[in-house]
């Protein structure tokens, strides 16, 4: 599993918002819905974007639930996408659970009622969240209503080629971002025209992972005041952030540095930048140790956690946290059932470890975390100390999925490329935007 695009958020506004006017269905109740008796046999469908492995994974634990629930039969169908669930659910023909890969939609999710309210079923079954960090419940809940679960985490931390760094003569990753920049200068490979070999670090904003809502937390940016506007501008994290992208690419030149970013390797295909071996460092989440392990089991590397600002060193060990969240479509027919199996996903140790272990992502539990049975590997564990940490963060939801993060993604982008010199003045037009866009709703 691995985070979704933003854009897709973008697309399924209007398709959620036209949800919550139409389709047919059950009537959805604010009452729990009650699970089936042990004698009453039901049928629940469960829709997922997972394919191949991943999906033969899903079915493996969806089989476990069967076998504890067997009056519950459940049909998997994998490689659906959150707008094909949005087009279900506007038909009439919802699943009973849906497992979405993008956070960022939770809360147009929760404000058209896609997403049936979780907490009359959480109070029923005196369901105990604390078990959960706090920023991973946040990303599966808006404005204080509950619509999913978390069933698996991504937690984003540093990739580093040990080789290059032994023959650097780096002995440790770094933890400052001075440090992380000092680095990448000795790690950069030219070739004899100065064109980039080998980066030590790439800090354009949306190269791979390198996105604004992971590289923030590493600087203590917030996204909003207290008064719940758009605080890019009077935060001063960000400009400090973008300040230094810009610092690394200007040492790169931003045409080199275009130019080496086009020829990159697919994300999560074998000829990614940094199981080739183009690229030193990165900034990705838990899952890239099991692509190196399928496609470059020669790769000499490890993980830590990812730097932090110079003035702030006491973030060190902070990671932006998302993932994979389950929950109960509006219109589904077997409500009762399909809750028992939206607990079983995201609260039961035993099937938050087989999931663990089959997906290679992070359980969202803390007692999962900590099961002796969790497959965890020296560059996992990296992410599994990271999740329990105590300073995991995310971007927060909002009623219009990800559109604030592509504002401020295209801006970041074009400042630290050279496409503009006012920082300040980008900066305040971006918070302008959001803010706008956020009281249109849209």
């Amino acid at each position: 599993m691995k985070k979704a695009s933003t854009v897709l958020g973008l697309g399924l506004a209007v398709l959620l918002t036209a949800s919550a006017c139409g389709g047919t269905g059950s009537t959805d109740s604010s009452q729990a819905a009650a699970a089936p008796a042990n004698n009453e046999n039901v049928t629940i469908n469960v829709w997922s974007k997972f394919s191949d492995r991943e999906l033969t994974a899903l079915n493996k634990v969806l089989d476990k639930f069967h076998a504890a629930h067997p009056n519950i039969t459940v049909k998997s169908q994998g490689s659906q996408n959150d707008d094909k669930i949005t087009q279900a659910i506007r038909g009439g023909n919802a699943p009973d659970v849906a497992i979405s890969f993008s956070t960022d939609n939770i809360g147009q999710f929760c404000t058209s009622g896609s997403f049936q309210d979780l907490k009359p079923y959480l109070d029923r079954d005196k369901v105990d969240l604390s078990v959960i960090p706090k920023a991973t419940q946040d990303y599966t809940s808006y404005r204080g209503k509950r619509c999913a679960m978390p069933m698996l985490a991504d937690v984003y931390g540093m990739y580093y080629n040990k080789k290059m760094f032994a023959a650097a003569g780096i002995t440790a990753p770094p933890k400052t971002m001075s440090e992380l920049a000092a680095d990448a200068k000795k790690l950069t490979q030219l070739e004899a025209d100065g064109s980039i070999k080998v980066a030590g670090f790439v800090p354009t904003p949306g190269f791979y992972a390198n996105s604004v809502q992971i590289m923030g937390p590493q600087f203590g940016a917030k996204w909003q005041d207290n008064a719940g506007k758009s605080a890019l501008a009077t935060d001063p994290a960000w400009t400090s952030m973008l300040e230094w992208q810009k610092y690394l690419t200007d040492f790169y030149g931003a045409d080199k540095l275009t130019e080496f970013t086009a020829a990159a390797g697919q994300e999560y295909s074998p000829d990614n930048d940094f199981q080739t071996g183009k690229v030193a460092m990165i900034l990705d989440g838990e899952y890239r140790a099991a692509f190196v392990d399928d496609q470059a089991k020669d790769l000499d590397y490890a993980t830590a956690p990812f730097p932090v600002a110079d003035d702030k060193p006491e973030l060190y060990g902070t990671a932006y946290t998302t993932g994979t969240i389950v929950g109960i479509p509006k219109g589904a027919k077997n409500a009762g059932a399909a809750f028992e199996l939206v607990k079983f996903l995201s609260m039961d140790t035993g099937a938050l470890v087989d999931l663990s272990n089959g997906l290679k992502n992070v359980p969202t539990t803390i007692d999962a975390g900590k099961s002796p049975d969790l497959q965890v590997t020296p560059q996992f564990k990296t992410f599994i100390d990271l999740f329990s940490g105590g300073k995991l963060q995310n971007n927060p939801s909002s009623a219009n999925g990800g559109a604030y993060l592509k504002v401020a993604q295209d801006f970041a982008l074009k400042y630290v490329t050279g496409g503009t010199d006012d920082l300040a003045g980008g900066l305040a037009q971006v918070d302008k935007q959001i803010d706008d866009s956020a009281a249109l709703g849209h």
